[in-house]
């Protein structure tokens, strides 16, 4: 099935998926029968984007199984709390991401990082967005739950955690071994606002807290099985997984 869009910011992957772009970050959606999946919520600003989209494709917020989270960053976190305060849906992730999401600490790009790249193109276009964005916000989840199974979980999709540690601690991608899908987070990009490149990439090295165990973690994405990477950032890519990762993987620079 050819990519649908439905709107500027939302594309219809298949049937049951669907991959928003919000102010430079993404978050997907997955439907199955009367329920619904959300994962990531962009940054704190894109809250009201968020509702919008899944109004757009026919989800109430309320009713939404869950919200899936790859990681703890603002950009990825900014909706999850008020969503799940105003409309009791919880909040999931990795175990190693729990606290990080309460802000028990706090793996994400420093402000010295920033100014020391800031002759990069882009980088400081990128920097005000992401504070009139809410990136410096304190938006912790206050209830974050870990998924307590291995394979599988219970959810619209069927969604397989994959941990691809590096960008943080507890960084998972999601598999949907049915439909094809990898949602990968920011453990592999299409784009991003810092980088000149296109296609498959990494993020740039000031983004990781661990830039060594993010380039190792891309052996857990090259052998899963799918013909879609819906990225954190960037446009979705057809094409193998495993092209994808070794397209990164050359391109990886810092």
């Amino acid at each position: 099935m050819p990519d649908v869009p439905l709107s500027e910011s939302i594309v219809r992957v298949d049937d049951r998926v669907f991959l928003v772009s919000g102010s430079n970050t993404n978050w997907v959606i997955v439907k199955e029968g009367d329920a619904a999946l959300l994962i990531d919520t962009g940054y704190p600003g894109d809250h009201d984007r968020v509702v919008a989209s899944l109004g757009a494709v026919g989800v109430r917020p309320g009713g939404l199984a869950a919200i899936l989270v790859t990681h703890a960053h603002n950009d990825h976190i900014g909706a999850a709390e008020r969503l799940r305060t105003a409309h009791g849906v919880p909040v999931l992730m990795h175990e190693r991401e729990v606290p990080h999401a309460r802000r028990e600490f706090l793996h994400q790009v420093s402000v010295g990082a920033v100014l020391a790249n800031a002759w990069r193109p882009g980088v400081v276009p990128w920097a005000v967005h992401a504070v009139r964005s809410g990136g410096t916000a304190h938006v912790p989840v206050a209830e974050p739950q870990a998924f307590g199974t291995a394979g599988a979980l219970d959810l619209p999709g069927a969604p397989v955690p994959v941990h691809t540690p590096g960008h943080t601690g507890g960084h998972c991608a999601y598999h949907l071994p049915s439909l094809g899908v990898v949602v990968s987070g920011d453990a592999l990009v299409t784009a991003h606002p810092t980088s000149r490149k296109t296609g498959p990439q990494m993020l740039p090295g000031m983004f990781h807290a661990d830039v060594p165990t993010a380039l190792d973690a891309l052996s857990a994405l090259e052998t899963l099985d799918a013909d879609t990477v819906l990225p954190g950032h960037g446009p979705l890519h057809r094409g193998s997984v495993r092209d994808a990762v070794a397209r990164a993987r050359e391109r990886a620079a810092w």
